[in-house]
C-alpha cells in the first residue's frame, strides 16, 4: 500500500518538473489587458461573470481565460472539452482547491469537505466514506424517505400552493436531515433547516468575489481583530461560530439519539456504528461529522434550486408540460405516483429536467480547483497555483454542444433516427473529476421522483392580474454560489385528469 502511493507520489513529482520546464517558455492564455500592480481587479464582473466570461471567451477566440487579481492568476475553462481535457485527464494536478483565507482559515472551514485540500490525508477517506453513502446501492435504501418527504411536499402544494418556495425549502431540507440524521423535519419553521439555510447566507456573503481585502493580501489575517479597519476579522469569528452549528447540533443529536436506541437509521447512525463494531476514536468521529455536514448542506440548497428552476420553467412552457404530462399518463397510468422504477420508461420526462439543469446550472462556476504544478495546454502556459474555474454555465450554453442554447428544449435529448442525443447535462453540472459530486446520483432521484409526482399531480401555469390578463413571469436569477430564481408568482392547481386516488390521500 505505502509503496503503491509512493509511486503515485513519484509520477506526479516528475509529471510536474518535466511539465514545469516545457511550459517556462509559453505564453499566458488570452485575456483582458491587467493593470501593472493590480491586474484585471477593475474589470472584474460584479455580477453575472459567467456570461461575461464567456463573452471574453468568444473575444479572444479561446476556451480558456486568463486574468490576474494583484498576485493572484486565475484561468477560466469555458468549454467542455477543455474542462475535460483538464479536471478529468488530469485531474491528479487539478483537484486542489485554493486557498479561501476569510472562508478556510478565519471562518475555520478548512476541515469541510468540500474545501479541503486534495493533498490532506482526509481527502480520500472523505471521498470514500461519501461513495459508501451515496452510491446508486445505498440510495436505494432512501426510497421510502424520498417518497414519504415526495408526498408531504405535493400535500402542501394542494393545501397552500401560493407558498409553493416555502415547500419547497422544507422538502429538500426534509428530505436531507433525514436522509443525513434521521431527523423528521415538522413544520417550514424548522430549526435544522433555518439552521441550513442561515449558513447558506453566510457562505454566500463571504465567498463575493472581491469581497475582502485579506484574499488579495493574506498577511491582513495576523491583523488582531480590535485593530482599527480589522473588522473582517470581528465578522469572521462570529461566522465561525455559526457556521460550526451546522456541524455541531445536528451531529450531536444524531448521536444522542444512536445512544438512546431511539433513532431512525440514517448516514450518520450507519457510521456511527461500524459493523466490525470497533469503537471509534475522535478522528473518525470528526471525519463522519464533516461528511454528515457536507451533505446536510450539499444536498439541499441544490435541490431547491433545480425544483424553484422547474417550476419556473414549466410556468414558461406550458406545452412542455403537457408533454411530459401525457408521457406519464400513458406510461404510469392515473392510479400511483411516478417511482424511480418508471424512470427508464418515461424519457421526455428526464429530459425536461435535464433541459432545467442545463438551462439553470445549479452551480454556474461550480467550485474553483487549484493546479498543483506549472502546466501547458493549447500551447498555453498554466501557472502553478492558479485558481481554475470551470465555467458551466458557458458550457451549457455552448452552440457547438447544443444548438440554439437559449431555447428551451428538452427534445434535444432524445435520440432519433436522424440524429442522436446531444450531450448529457449530468456530465456537466455536478462538476469534474476528482471533486464531482458526491451526491450526483441522490440528487437525480430526489429530482425525478419530485418532479414526477408535481407533473402527475398537478399543472403549473401564469397568474392572472385585476383584468383577467396572464402575467408572464422573468426569468431572472440571483447572484450566489448556487443558482436560484428570483422571487416570481404562478398558479398551481391539481390537475383535472389526475388520479382522484392519488390527490385523496395527499
Amino acid at each position: 500500500m505505502f509503496f503503491a502511493l509512493f509511486l503515485c507520489f513519484s509520477a506526479s513529482l516528475c509529471f510536474c518538473y518535466f511539465v514545469t520546464r516545457s511550459a517556462r517558455h509559453q505564453p499566458l492564455p488570452p485575456g483582458p489587458e491587467p493593470k501593472f500592480f493590480s491586474g484585471n481587479i477593475h474589470q472584474l464582473p460584479r455580477s453575472e461573470a459567467w456570461k461575461v466570461f464567456a463573452k471574453w471567451s468568444e473575444a479572444f477566440k479561446s476556451p480558456i481565460l486568463f486574468y490576474r487579481i494583484f498576485g493572484r492568476k486565475f484561468v477560466v475553462l469555458n468549454t467542455f472539452k477543455a474542462a475535460n481535457d483538464l479536471l478529468e485527464a488530469r485531474s491528479n494536478i487539478y483537484s486542489d482547491r485554493p486557498t479561501g483565507w476569510m472562508y478556510n482559515e478565519l471562518a475555520n472551514r478548512k476541515m469541510g469537505v468540500f474545501f479541503i485540500s486534495s493533498q490532506h490525508p482526509r481527502f480520500k477517506v472523505y471521498r470514500r466514506l461519501l461513495h459508501v453513502g451515496l452510491n446508486p446501492r445505498a440510495v436505494g435504501d432512501y426510497h421510502e424517505i424520498l417518497d414519504d418527504e415526495r408526498r408531504i411536499l405535493l400535500t402542501n402544494l394542494k393545501s397552500k400552493p401560493d407558498d409553493f418556495m416555502a415547500h419547497i425549502r422544507r422538502a429538500a431540507g426534509g428530505t436531507i436531515l433525514k436522509v443525513t440524521y434521521g431527523w423528521t423535519v415538522a413544520d417550514k419553521d424548522d430549526f435544522f433547516v433555518s439552521l441550513m439555510e442561515q449558513s447558506f447566507a453566510i457562505v454566500s456573503e463571504i465567498m463575493k468575489p472581491g469581497r475582502w481585502l485579506v484574499e488579495v493580501f493574506p498577511l491582513l489575517r495576523f491583523v488582531p481583530s480590535w485593530f482599527p479597519g480589522a473588522g473582517f476579522k470581528r465578522k469572521a469569528a462570529v461566522w465561525r461560530e455559526q457556521l460550526s452549528e451546522v456541524d455541531r447540533k445536528p451531529y450531536a443529536w444524531a448521536k444522542a439519539q444512536l445512544k438512546s436506541g431511539n433513532y431512525v437509521p440514517s448516514f450518520t447512525s450507519r457510521h456511527l456504528s461500524p459493523e466490525d463494531g470497533h469503537a471509534l476514536d475522535s478522528e473518525e468521529e470528526d471525519i463522519i461529522k464533516w461528511c454528515s455536514a457536507a451533505l446536510y448542506a450539499g444536498g439541499a440548497d441544490t435541490t431547491v434550486s433545480g425544483l424553484a428552476s422547474f417550476v419556473l420553467l414549466m410556468t414558461m412552457y406550458p406545452d412542455v408540460q403537457r408533454r411530459a404530462q401525457a408521457e406519464i399518463d400513458e406510461v404510469v397510468g392515473k392510479d400511483r405516483l411516478p417511482t424511480w422504477a418508471d424512470e427508464a420508461s418515461l424519457p421526455y420526462v428526464t429530459s425536461v429536467i435535464k433541459e432545467v439543469l442545463r438551462v439553470a446550472p445549479v452551480a454556474r462556476l461550480g467550485l474553483p480547483h487549484s493546479v498543483l504544478c506549472e502546466d501547458v495546454y493549447l500551447g498555453y502556459r498554466i501557472p502553478k497555483r492558479s485558481t481554475v474555474i470551470a465555467n458551466i454555465w458557458a458550457m451549457t450554453h455552448d452552440p457547438e454542444l447544443y444548438p440554439d442554447p437559449m431555447t428551451f428544449n428538452p427534445t434535444r435529448f432524445l435520440a432519433t433516427p436522424d440524429k442522436p442525443p446531444q450531450q448529457d447535462p449530468y456530465k456537466l453540472v455536478f462538476g469534474f473529476g476528482r471533486r464531482v459530486c458526491p451526491g450526483s446520483h441522490f440528487a437525480q432521484v430526489s429530482l425525478f421522483l419530485n418532479i414526477a409526482g408535481i407533473l402527475a399531480t398537478f399543472d403549473i401555469s401564469e397568474t392572472v392580474d385585476d383584468q383577467g390578463r396572464e402575467v408572464d413571469p422573468v426569468m431572472e436569477y440571483s447572484s450566489g454560489i448556487t443558482n436560484h430564481p428570483l422571487p416570481f408568482s404562478c398558479r398551481i392547481v391539481p390537475r383535472p385528469g389526475a388520479s382522484s386516488l392519488v390527490l385523496e390521500h395527499l
